[in-house]
Order: C-alpha cells, then structure tokens, then sequence
C-alpha cells in the first residue's frame, strides 16, 4: 500500500505506524488519531475491505501480508465484509475532534460507517 503523505516520519516508521494504525483501526472500529493520519489510514482501510469483500483465498493473503494480527483478518472476512455487500465504498468517515492541546494537532474521530 503506496504513501502519499511523508507524516514526518522516515519511510520504515511510518510504514510501520500505518500498518499499526490499520490494524486497530479494524480491531475496534474506531480510532483517535491526528487528521492526516486518519486520511491515510482510511484510504488503506477501505482497500482491506474492498479484498475483504472479494472473499478468495489471494485477498486474504493479501491482508495478511499487511495487517499485523491474523485475529483481526479473520474477523474482516467474516464479520465486517458482510455487512458491507452492498456498499461500494465509503466504508469509513472523519469525524474532527478539534486541536490537540500540546501542539495544536487538528485531531479526529475514525470511525467504521
């Protein structure tokens, strides 16, 4: 899954805090994090899903070369790609929070739709 915002992070960090950030996302179905983030990790989401509706045996080796728990793969293909068959995308929404108090950070809300 390509990158398109650096995040100020060197690439092996922020391929590791994307792929962390994913995987909790799709744990809890909901995560706080900073806006730009969000924007990442839902675009990188919403294609596990998308392999998740696929269903075949090449879509879940897919997932799991990216997700780190086998736990959360297991439950994307059975519980989470259902309930969207009939949806065509926009499988996540941005809800903002408002600045962090330390930096200012704009903060959001993730949230499985």
């Amino acid at each position: 899954m390509a990158s398109h915002r650096k995040l100020g992070r060197p690439t092996n960090e922020r391929v590791a805090m994307l792929r962390n950030l994913t995987t909790s996302f799709l744990k809890y179905g909901k995560v706080h994090t900073t806006e730009m983030r969000a924007k990442e990790v839902k675009s990188i989401a919403e294609k596990m899903i998308t392999l998740a509706k696929r269903g075949d045996l090449h879509a879940r080796r897919q997932a799991l070369e990216y997700l780190l728990d086998e736990g959360v793969v297991s439950d994307l293909f059975a519980n989470i790609a259902p309930k969207y068959a009939d949806r065509n995308g926009g499988y996540a929404r941005i809800l903002k929070e408002g600045p962090r108090r330390g930096d200012a950070a704009p903060m959001v809300i993730l949230e499985l739709v």
